[in-house]
């Protein structure tokens, strides 16, 4: 799919979308995601500044994903950084709940906004992140529902080996997230399905 210039507002306006809901998940409190906890959990035991284990696990699972045909993008670049930045002001905008209920609320919605974002970005076929890059690398032959849920459940599985922390919010990203963005995709054609390979390597069927 060529990148258009609506493609291109789509991107951003999706990262942020996107970065609007790991912000509402930061806030609520009840876990991160699997990428998050493994980072976290790599940087408590190799006592390493979160950003640069972040930046280094990035280029890792992005050069995976090309070795495997799914070639980096505008997307690649873009995602992190309309993320990280929309992340950024509203964690100074927005106050931590305390009440229990409050966080759920929060949770939930910061779940769906989530899940929205993640679509709205792959649905411009522009390049994935490394999350999704990782997970759309195997697809085919795993739908990427299913190869989704696979990087959440190992990140966070190693993350909680190394000492960092996970919650109910975490259990609901790794069973759920990867099957909602894909229904979201489904019911909302017009911004696209998740990105599809690019092969690169022609001995890569």
């Amino acid at each position: 799919m060529r990148v258009t210039p609506a493609r291109v507002v789509q991107l951003v306006v999706s990262c942020v979308v996107l970065g609007v809901g790991v912000a509402l998940l930061l806030r609520a409190a009840l876990g991160s995601d699997g990428y998050s906890t493994l980072i976290n959990g790599l940087a408590l035991s190799l006592d390493v500044p979160f950003v640069w284990v972040n930046l280094v696990v990035g280029v890792v699972l992005v050069a995976m994903a090309w070795a495997r045909g799914l070639a980096p993008g505008l997307g690649t670049v873009v995602q992190p950084v309309v993320v990280g930045a929309t992340v950024s002001v509203l964690l100074d905008a927005i106050a931590a709940p305390s009440a229990v209920g409050t966080r759920i609320g929060i949770g939930v919605a910061g779940f769906a906004i989530l899940a929205v974002g993640v679509a709205g970005y792959l649905g411009t076929r522009a390049g994935a992140g490394p999350t999704e890059a990782a997970a759309l690398a195997f697809d085919p032959p795993v739908p990427f529902r299913w190869s989704y849920t696979a990087v959440q459940a190992i990140g966070t599985f190693v993350g909680w080996l190394l000492g960092a922390a996970v919650g109910p919010a975490t259990l609901v990203v790794i069973v759920l997230l990867g099957p909602l963005v894909d229904l979201v995709a489904r019911l909302v054609p017009a911004i696209g399905t998740p990105a599809e390979r690019r092969v690169t390597n022609p001995g890569i069927e």
